[in-house]
């Protein structure tokens, strides 16, 4: 409501000069992150999702930086099941799920998340960020506590931001000073140790089973954000716990729909029936946020289907990935990550991960130089990620602009 005093010309004028002040502090701040190299340039892609990909010039490249592990952001059957829910269900409901948001195809979806990792129960979100934003909250009241790793993803941190236990920052992977923490803080209700399953900068895993050691020693709940785990890692594609054999052994579950699932969108908390029905009553980010997308919905279905039948794609996956790291360290160059689809390709400066990335993109290798603040100063990479439908011959071409390019550069011999 404009002032007595003040017409409409008056007010364009004052916030003219709100946003030039705005601009003027925020120039120097934005001319610091290009000086540093570290601006995150977006490149449009006019494509499908695939390991082949079409950029808005009309370039075509090879994709290795992608989540879609599993190679079905473009799947036949899922666009197909994503057109016959779009028939059926229309393009979304304009509700939240308690007031008219839930049809039959979420229930359906949410059993089958919950059966496919072995809990009791299931809740779907819009992203696994707001599963993460959802659950701390909820669960955690002042007198309980959280044990969290240092470099979980930026969604648990700011989920364990939101509530008002007590925190705990435990040294990366350190279970001796996890334990530590643990015997210096007995006296809360409920304790929670909270990591992700595989970290997404590394493609290293957490230590599941002294995690799960630790937690039945002093009586703590366990939690995986196993976002880049679930569909593709394991024996069958379940996820951290299944491989390290812990299925059972981890008490609630985040994970997504956008990675290797579908690539499109959502996530869901499982765990025990308790805890998701409190959720259902509680969680903020579900109680507040409109229903996922039928179409969305139907994809996942779908591909929980798929995944559940065999371990083709996991087995491809498995495949590609060992290929690719055995090559590129053959060649001379540091792998970071344990074994898993996410490789990072470390280069330390962020300025040469920029320019190699760059010179990546003109032999037809779309890769991104990840610098500070996503990774620590200092650390940056290229962080490769291999696809099930990446073909032998797509990795061999990346390894060997990886190496021309690592040779002009003087990153490798």
């Amino acid at each position: 409501m404009l002032c007595p005093s003040r017409g409409p010309l008056s007010r364009r004028v004052l916030l003219g000069k709100n946003a030039s002040s705005l601009a003027a502090i925020l120039q120097p701040e934005l001319g610091a992150i290009k000086e540093a190299g570290t601006w995150k340039r977006e490149r449009t892609i006019a494509s499908a999702q695939s390991t082949k990909i079409r950029l808005s010039n009309g370039q075509e490249v090879l994709n290795f930086c992608a989540n879609n592990y599993l190679g079905l952001a473009n799947n036949q059957e899922l666009i197909t099941a994503a057109k016959k829910a779009l028939d059926k269900y229309g393009v979304g409901l304009s509700s939240v799920r308690f007031i008219c948001g839930t049809q039959d195809l979420h229930v359906e979806l949410e059993e089958k998340v919950a059966k496919f990792h072995g809990k009791e129960s299931t809740i779907l979100y819009s992203s696994c960020f707001d599963a993460n934003a959802g659950i701390f909250e909820t669960l955690l009241s002042p007198e309980d506590a959280v044990f969290s790793d240092e470099l979980n993803h930026a969604s648990i941190i700011d989920g364990i931001r939101l509530c008002k236990a007590k925190r705990f920052r435990y040294n990366h992977r350190d279970m001796a000073d996890l334990e530590r923490k643990l015997r210096e803080n007995s006296s809360s209700r409920l304790r929670l140790i909270a990591t992700d399953g595989v970290f997404s900068m590394d493609g290293t895993l957490a230590p599941l089973p002294e995690i799960v050691n630790l937690a039945k020693k002093y009586n703590c709940l366990t939690f995986v954000d196993d976002c880049h785990a679930t569909g593709f890692f394991g024996r069958t594609g379940r996820g951290t716990e299944e491989y390290f054999n812990c299925q059972g052994r981890i008490d609630i579950v985040n994970s997504t729909l956008g990675k290797a699932l579908g690539g499109a969108q959502g996530g869901y908390t499982t765990g025990p029936k308790e805890l998701v029905d409190l959720l259902r009553q509680r969680s903020r980010p579900y109680l507040f946020s409109n229903s996922l997308p039928p179409p969305i919905v139907a994809t996942g279905i779908k591909v929980f289907d798929i995944i559940s039948k065999d371990t083709t794609f996991v087995d491809r996956l498995e495949s590609n990935t060992k290929h690719f790291r055995n090559s590129m360290v053959s060649a001379g160059f540091k792998i970071s990550g344990d074994n898993h689809p996410i490789s990072p390709v470390m280069l330390g400066d962020a300025k040469l991960a920029s320019t190699f990335a760059e010179k990546m993109l003109e032999r037809n290798i779309y890769v991104i130089g990840f610098s500070y603040p996503v990774v620590p100063m200092g650390k940056a990479r290229i962080r490769v990620q291999i696809s099930a439908a990446h073909t032998e011959d797509d990795i061999d071409l990346a390894v060997n602009a990886f190496t021309e390019i690592g040779k002009k550069l003087a990153v490798i011999r």
